[in-house]
C-alpha cells in the first residue's frame, strides 16, 4: 500500500509538472482533487496562465502545430496586427498570442506606428497630391481621409510644399450694407433686432439708434410681486383676539376629550391659541392625551386577554373590540 502510494505520488507530480491541471490528473488516474493538491508540492502550484502556458510548452510538436505556429510568427512577423492573423488562419487571437514568444511580440508603440503606416499605403497617393495642389490644405485632407495631418505631410514631394504665406487664405464673410430704411421695413414687419443684427454682421445696439424709439419694442416690465397684506398681530398685553368658540365652550369640549388641535381646526386658529384658553392645572401631559386619543380607550389588557383565553385569534379579538389585530396584540 506504501509503495502504491508513492507510485501515485510520483505521477501525479509528474504529470502536474508537465502541464496537466489537477482537474485533469485527477480525472486520468481516477481519483478526486484534493488527492492531487496534496500530492502536490505547495511552492509548485500554479494559476490558470502559468498552467496554460506550461501545457503549450510541453505539448509535443505535431506537425499541424509546427506549420501553424510557423505561419503565425511569418505573417505576424510581416507587420499584421493580431487580429488579422487570427482572421487569416481561421483560430483566436488567444491562439495567435499563444504561439508567439514574449521577445516576439511588438509594443504599443510599435504596433500602433506600424498601423499608421499601413493605413497610410491605403491612401490615393495621386489624389492626395492633386487636392494639395489645388489648394486643398493638410488639414483639410486629413480631415478628408480619416487621418492625422501629419500623414497628409508625408505623402507631399517637399518641392510641392507650400509655405504658410502661399497657403490660401479662408475667404472673409462678407457683411450686407446697412440701409436705415430697410432695417426700419423689416423691424416694423416683425424680425427681431437679434436676427437682423446677426444678418448685417452689427450688435443689436447698432440696430436700435437706427429705429424710431417709438417704434421700438421694449421687454415687457416684470411684474413686481407685491406681497398680500398682512393682518395686524395684537400686541402682547393688548385685546385677546375674538374666537368663534367662547372660553367656556372650549374648555367644555377639552374636557369632554377633545384636542387642542381639533379644537383650533374648527375655530380657524392654532391650537397655542386654544391652549392659552385652558388653564395650566386642567391641560393634558402628552402621555395623557395619547391614552385619551388612542382608539377603544375602554378595552384594556385585561379584556383582551379574557377574549384571549376563550381562543379566540388575534383577528377575531380586533374584530370584536374594534381594534386591529397588531393593536389587540400590543395592549396584551
Amino acid at each position: 500500500m506504501v509503495r502504491d502510494m508513492k507510485v501515485l505520488s510520483a505521477m501525479i507530480r509528474s504529470r502536474y509538472r508537465e502541464g496537466a491541471s489537477i482537474a485533469v490528473v485527477a480525472r486520468e488516474l481516477g481519483v478526486s482533487k484534493s488527492t492531487v493538491r496534496r500530492h502536490v508540492p505547495a511552492g509548485e502550484w500554479r494559476d490558470a496562465a502559468a498552467a496554460a502556458r506550461q501545457r503549450h510548452r510541453s505539448r509535443a510538436e505535431e506537425p499541424y502545430e509546427k506549420a501553424l505556429r510557423a505561419q503565425v510568427v511569418r505573417l505576424y512577423g510581416s507587420g499584421m496586427p493580431q487580429q488579422r492573423v487570427a482572421a487569416t488562419l481561421g483560430i483566436s487571437v488567444e491562439a495567435v498570442v499563444a504561439r508567439l514568444e514574449p521577445a516576439q511580440r511588438r509594443s504599443r508603440q510599435e504596433a500602433a506606428r506600424l498601423a499608421v503606416e499601413q493605413q497610410g499605403e491605403l491612401l490615393p497617393l495621386g489624389e492626395i497630391i492633386a487636392r494639395y495642389v489645388q489648394g486643398a490644405t493638410m488639414a483639410e485632407l486629413g480631415r478628408l481621409y480619416g487621418v492625422h495631418p501629419s500623414t497628409i505631410r508625408r505623402r507631399i514631394p517637399d518641392d510641392l510644399l507650400r509655405s504658410r504665406s502661399r497657403t490660401p487664405k479662408s475667404q472673409p464673410r462678407v457683411r450686407r450694407v446697412l440701409v436705415d430704411e430697410e432695417v426700419r421695413r423689416r423691424y416694423l414687419a416683425g424680425e427681431s433686432a437679434y436676427a437682423l443684427a446677426r444678418e448685417f454682421g452689427v450688435s443689436t445696439h447698432t440696430i436700435q439708434t437706427r429705429i424710431p424709439d417709438a417704434d421700438w419694442r421694449a421687454r415687457p416690465t416684470r411684474k413686481t410681486f407685491v406681497p398680500p397684506p398682512r393682518s395686524a398681530k395684537p400686541r402682547r398685553g393688548g385685546a385677546r383676539m375674538v374666537l368663534a368658540l367662547s372660553d367656556e365652550e372650549i374648555l367644555a369640549r377639552y374636557r369632554a376629550g377633545r384636542s387642542a388641535t381639533a379644537i383650533g381646526r374648527e375655530a380657524g386658529v392654532d391650537c397655542r391659541t386654544i391652549l392659552r384658553r385652558i388653564p395650566e392645572a386642567e391641560r393634558r401631559t402628552h402621555l395623557q392625551a395619547q391614552r385619551l386619543n388612542r382608539p377603544a380607550p375602554g378595552v384594556g389588557a385585561d379584556t383582551i386577554r379574557a377574549l384571549r383565553a376563550r381562543g379566540l385569534t388575534w383577528e377575531a379579538i380586533g374584530t370584536e373590540v374594534g381594534l386591529s389585530a397588531k393593536t389587540a396584540r400590543a395592549r396584551a
